[in-house]
């Protein structure tokens, strides 16, 4: 979300003699001030208006944990006063056409209200490129939503990243009464092992799949991989050929990372909302598009994957969104299902959810480092390969 802060909290300069120094987050030292932090920027963000809060759970750095190269770096300020935080990691992961590039990712940019405009955040993400270019990143990218112009101009205007891909965040709040699987439709859960092969091979050509992918898949986030196929259609998965139509997906479980809130909404709006709930939690025979209980803390469940394939590949992802669903409707507390897909991806269009929880435009911005990156010809370069792209990109659940 965009930040505004008032002018006599905005330093246009350090005072003489002021360091500000950056270095490796340590849990046992900064947790409690790095929360306190987050918090600061949270509550200056919702400046009386209804807000998204988000709550790490377990600690700061859980975000990139799950990534075998990751790191979180803090801003002290004066006498050890931490005043900004980023968060980073490394993957290999494609780049189309089956080519791999180290790709790093930055993410969780945090700076005190009362030491913004001092160079703080630009200082942070320089650091942060240099460990990424000691483990043999090629490119950096970021994302933001497409409406945070702050975050947007520190990037591209100070820290010279280009606007690169603008996939689409599509989010199905949780209902009080369950989806129904098209008729004909079976939903077939998948091995590990199955399901990093029929994954290799499918998005081969994709942007963004990372070669570490069976860990994704073993990792105890990964609530399962799954298929919808047509019960008609006698399919052995160890046969080792896909059904002529197909949707497949896999769910991860987001909920011992994060938790969301939205808070600052008027008691008018809550009660509206929560009376839906209550009169679909009463008569779900009606299914009505309850509002769900966002009000309180809820959990999230990723889809990713999401591929589909033959005449009745719509309808068989429809059925899986709504199998996934179900999923998060048995799990309590989890209150929304999102997917985040590219915007010319066929998959799009199948994925059922509400347009005022989803945007039309994550803005991801990429960068090319230095050494190994600049030795590679222009025309090699895939800040360059806007146009004959895939239009497929896999997102890395480990990302949100």
């Amino acid at each position: 979300m965009s930040v505004k802060i008032a002018a006599e909290y905005l330093p246009k300069q350090l005072p003489p003699g002021a360091v500000v120094a950056v270095r490796e987050y340590d849990e046992g030292r900064d947790k409690v001030e790095v929360e306190e932090l987050e918090r600061e920027c949270e509550v200056l963000g919702q400046q009386g208006k209804a807000s998204l809060v988000t709550d790490l759970m377990g600690d700061p750095i859980c975000r990139v944990r799950h990534f075998p190269h990751h790191i979180m770096l803090v801003a002290e300020y004066g006498e050890g006063e931490i005043v900004g935080m980023i968060r980073g990691c490394v993957k290999t992961v494609t780049r189309g056409n089956s080519v791999y590039v180290k790709l790093a990712y930055i993410l969780g940019l945090r700076v005190s209200p009362t030491h913004r405009r001092l160079g703080i955040g630009t200082k942070l993400v320089q650091k942060l490129e240099e460990w990424c270019k000691e483990k043999g990143a090629e490119y950096a990218y970021m994302a933001t939503d497409c409406t945070n112009e702050a975050s947007i101009n520190l990037f591209t205007i100070k820290c010279a990243y280009k606007k690169f891909r603008t996939p689409t965040m599509l989010v199905q709040p949780v209902h009080a009464h369950y989806k129904p699987i098209g008729s004909g439709h079976e939903i077939v859960k998948l091995t590990p092992q199955l399901a990093e092969s029929i994954y290799r091979r499918i998005f081969a050509n994709s942007e963004f799949f990372p070669r570490d992918m069976d860990n994704i898949l073993r990792n105890k986030l990964n609530y399962g991989t799954f298929m919808a196929v047509q019960k008609k259609y006698d399919w052995d998965p160890k046969a080792g050929v896909l059904p002529a139509s197909f949707a497949i997906l896999s769910v991860w479980n987001t909920k011992d990372v994060f938790k969301l809130q939205v808070k600052g909404v008027s008691a008018l709006t809550y009660v509206g909302c929560m009376g839906t709930r209550l009169l679909d939690a009463c008569m779900p025979w009606l299914r009505l598009p309850s509002f769900p209980d966002v009000f309180r803390q809820f959990g999230v469940y990723v889809l990713y994957g999401l591929h589909m394939e033959g005449q009745d590949a719509s309808r068989l992802m429809n059925s899986l969104c709504a199998f996934a669903h179900n999923l998060a409707r048995d799990d309590v507390g989890c209150g929304a299902v999102v997917a985040e897909v590219g915007q010319r991806d066929p998959v799009r269009e199948a994925i059922p959810h509400w347009k005022r929880f989803s945007w039309a435009e994550d803005m991801w911005c990429i960068k090319k480092l230095g050494d190994a990156g600049e030795k590679c010809e222009q025309s090699d370069d895939w800040m360059n390969y806007y146009q004959s792209s895939s239009s497929v990109i896999f997102v890395d659940p480990r990302d949100f």
